[in-house]
């Protein structure tokens, strides 16, 4: 199957194939079809199989199509949301790129910077319209941007709208929008209330495409776990970074705080590092993510909510220096190597704290990650059902036992479970 049998017109098979792009991820081919026939679309894609292409080239087509009929003022006709400003970056070259033939306009807008060069690119006039939520409907309250006009309407990454509090956001958005459009709703995960929202932006009979089980891992990622305590984490991970010397290595920490600390003990120790986090400035960020980009920095340490969106071609590896509270956050995690079909590795660090945490990964993606025991910073006491497979049986402590550390022990838990709990609700440091 090539994109010519997906009957993509030739001003875009011209621009994909400048790029090396001939053959169809299999979400792209199921989703390209449906949306070149004008129907809703359901899709559950983890990241990396190609989704961005999946909706931008057929709204490309349609639109370019739609121009040569009638040649009209440019308006938002196309409207793209999606959490963050790398992902909106990243989606707006896509669009770039992929239409560089057909004279179809776009711009991307994002919060935390001035918004005077995104309203100039509006006043231009554009097709499409790449945004975050809160400076979307920060210009839609200043009259700047309408979105009347809008034909095409997508929803990227919804499942991590909802863990970064944009709900109500969302909402508000879709309420804008007119009655008739054709949308499209893209999630690497569906639990309830994602299901409920895609409800709210489609059609009563959206067509449905799931290239991939709701809560795999990525098939060509080789993953692995490191007992390890957490004072010597950052030992661990200097041993791993000399013993091989990876080319690229995207490190996640739980926070901004943790990003920065890991960077500069990293500097200490002789190996290039930057930080990439919500506290950057945008301009620290793209600057950050070039370097990572063009090899001139090989470990960039990001938080969740910035590293969604990076990607790198070639990503040698990914290391969870702390394991999410989250665990479906693990599945996105992994998944910024090994894309496209490539190889990678994904390497996790876990203290003893963070034993039920993996518990909780593997129970996800419902198979045992290999342990690691062949490194000099492990800790022997490490609890054997940590790395036991998700489908044994656990025995499941007392409650009511007592001895030495049990109040401390039970401090642990209720720690862990107020941080899950702030997570969820979008307070944690990221």
């Amino acid at each position: 199957m090539t994109f010519k049998d997906l009957n993509v017109i030739e001003p875009i098979l011209r621009s994909l194939e400048a790029e090396g792009y001939t053959h169809p991820t299999p979400i792209q081919e199921q989703s390209i079809p449906i949306l070149l026939r004008g129907m809703d679309l359901l899709g559950s894609a983890q990241t990396g199989t190609g989704k961005t292409a999946a909706f931008a080239i057929p709204i490309l087509q349609l639109l370019y199509q739609k121009n040569q009929s009638v040649k009209r003022p440019q308006k938002i006709r196309a409207l793209i949301v999606t959490p963050t400003r790398e992902l909106a970056i990243q989606i707006g070259e896509s669009f770039s790129v992929y239409g560089k033939h057909t004279g179809i306009r776009n711009t991307v807008i994002f919060g935390g910077v001035k918004q005077g060069k995104q309203t100039k690119e509006l006043s231009k006039g554009i097709d499409v319209l790449v945004a975050t939520p809160g400076r979307l409907l920060d210009l839609i309250g200043q009259g700047i941007v309408s979105l009347d006009n809008v034909e095409y309407s997508v929803l990227d990454e919804a499942d991590r709208m909802l863990d970064m509090g944009f709900i109500h956001d969302i909402r508000k958005i879709i309420d804008k929008l007119p009655a008739k459009r054709q949308s499209l709703f893209f999630s690497a995960t569906m639990p309830p209330d994602i299901v409920a929202l895609s409800q709210k932006l489609l059609r009563s009979k959206p067509e449905k495409v799931s290239v991939t089980p709701e809560q795999t891992t990525a098939e060509k990622v080789a993953q692995s776990v490191y007992f390890v305590p957490k004072k010597n984490k950052v030992k661990l991970l200097i041993h791993l970074m000399k013993l091989g010397s990876p080319s690229s290595v995207l490190v996640f920490s739980r926070t901004k705080h943790g990003a920065n600390k890991i960077v500069r003990l990293l500097d200490t120790a002789g190996i290039v590092a930057e930080a990439i986090h919500s506290n950057k400035s945008q301009t620290a960020r793209q600057r950050a993510l070039g370097n990572f980009k063009n090899g001139e920095t090989p470990v960039l340490v990001a938080t969740d909510i910035a590293a969604r969106g990076i990607d790198v071609d070639d990503l040698a590896y990914v290391v969870n220096y702390d394991l999410p509270n989250v665990p479906e956050t693990y599945i996105h995690r992994i998944g910024r190597t090994g894309r496209a079909g490539l190889s990678g590795m994904a390497i996790s660090f876990c203290d003893p704290e963070e034993e039920p945490l993996l518990r909780d990964i593997q129970k996800l993606i419902n198979q045992k990650i290999p342990r690691v025991d062949d490194h000099p910073y492990k800790y022997e006491n490490a609890s054997d059902s940590a790395a036991d497979s998700p489908t044994q049986k656990k025995t499941v402590p007392s409650r009511t036992i007592q001895g030495p550390g049990a109040d401390q022990k039970n401090g642990n838990r209720k720690r862990r479970f107020q941080s899950r709990k702030r997570y969820k609700n979008g307070t944690q440091d990221l």
